[in-house]
This record gives structure tokens, sequence and C-alpha cells, in this order.
């Protein structure tokens, strides 16, 4: 089996997915940031649209949800979170499986952006969606949960096999590299950042990334190594994380 995804600008920075089982020509979305740009993409492409997926319940996540079930007739899946700006047709949770004809994802809890936060893991292909969970040198502002929730979720990603390919749902990455090199001096982190800041001048995307990748050089994965750089004791690994974010949240290169 085999998942062809197809990636596209929405927004000013959000990413739109649309994803295709090749076995059985059945398509989904992966949340819905903007309808119309959605709705273009699958006329331009020919899909059929099965599924939407949402990860969250933020605006530019799941706001589109209606239009496109509207011209589509796709059923809504994601966590509860979502009812808060519009119906369900069917609740997930970490743990739970949802099938996309021969494609099977697997969700992961992924709180911590919003408490219920989650994320779509297609092991045979090795790809995740993950929202505004993980981002290509960075990760989600904790605007619902705790640093312990967001670490916690952050190593279940971690957890996945390191060519796993990362579809996060903006591109921050520039600015995330900015950030990481202000905490972090190591090499593998400023060829990384150089190659970034030369793809973007170029019109590039930066997304997708791997989880390798991330291991290797993004700065929330490597907290609890940066925790003396911040002032911070060893130890404590939620808590050196707690401290890297707070940095990035208060950073103004």
């Amino acid at each position: 089996m085999t998942l062809t995804v197809h990636q596209f600008p929405c927004l000013s920075d959000n990413y739109g997915f649309l994803v295709k089982d090749d076995a059985t020509g059945l398509a989904a979305c992966i949340d819905t940031p903007e309808a119309g740009a959605i709705l273009r993409e699958l006329g331009t492409l020919g899909w059929t649209l099965a599924l939407i997926l949402n990860t969250h319940w933020h605006p530019d996540h799941a706001g589109g949800n209606a239009e496109v079930k509207a011209a589509t007739g796709a059923s809504v899946v994601g966590p509860a979170e979502v009812t808060r700006i519009g119906p369900l047709d069917r609740q997930v949770a970490g743990g739970d499986l949802v099938e996309l004809g021969q494609t099977r994802f697997e969700v992961l809890d992924s709180g911590g952006h919003t408490l219920g936060h989650i994320a779509y893991h297609d092991a045979a292909d090795h790809i995740a969606f993950v929202g505004d969970t993980l981002f290509a040198l960075g990760c989600g502002r904790l605007f619902e949960g705790t640093p312990e929730q967001k670490w916690d979720s952050l190593q279940r990603l971690a957890a996945l096999p390191d060519d796993t390919r990362v579809y996060c749902a903006h591109e921050y990455t520039a600015s995330n590299a900015r950030f990481a090199l202000s905490v972090d001096d190591d090499p593998a982190l400023k060829a990384r950042a150089s190659a970034v800041f030369a793809a973007r001048e170029r019109g590039e995307a930066t997304v997708p990334t791997t989880i390798g990748l991330e291991k290797a050089t993004n700065p929330f994965l490597r907290a609890p190594r940066l925790a003396g750089r911040l002032g911070e004791p060893a130890g404590g690994d939620a808590r050196a994380f707690a401290a890297v974010r707070a940095a990035k949240d208060s950073f103004k290169g």
C-alpha cells in the first residue's frame, strides 16, 4: 500500500495536505485551514474526498470543516475538542485507528498546544501528520496544556522511526532556526539553519521534515542538553523543555 501526499500553501503560513490511498483512490484532507484552497486543489487533482482528519480545534485547522463537508460529503473525524467550533462525525483519541481505504492511521495523543491535540501516524508509509505539536526546528506554543504534557507528546513523536516523514502545519522554520541558533551551537544545527535560510530565499518549502532530523537539531527535542545554557540545572526533562519554550516565547530575533 502507498499513500500519496499533496501539499499546498494556505492562509498566510499554513500548509494544506490532501492524501490519497493509492489502492482505492479514496482521499482525505488533514485539517481544513482554508476551504476554498482545499476545494480548488481537489478539483485540480480529481480526487474523491472521503475524510476530514482534524488534529485540533483551532480555526486555522478546523474552521473550514463545514464548507468542505458540504461540498464533498466527507466525514469529519477528530478529537472531542473540535466540537467547540463544529460537529464531528467520529470522535477519536489516542490509540484509535482511522482507515482510509487500505491506509491505516494510528491516532496519537499529542496534547499541549491544545489539551486534546492528536496526530495521525501511517506506520506502513512512515508518515505522520502532527498539526501544531511539532514544527521543523520548533514546536507549538502551550496555549492550553502543561510543559509536562507537551514534553510527553514530543517524546511520543520522537519514539517513531527516524525516517518518519513529519508533515507539520506551518512554515515557521526560518524563524525557528534563528531562535535555535540563539540557544544551541551544535554544528549540525548550524548546517541545517544555513540550508533552511537558502531554501526560503528560493521560495521552497521546508516541510516535511523527519523525526531523525528533528531529534538531531530541534532545540525542543534537545532541551535536556540545553538546560545549562539557559540557566536551568540538570535533571527534569519537562522543566528543561519549559525553559526552552519560555525562551522562545520571549525571543525577539
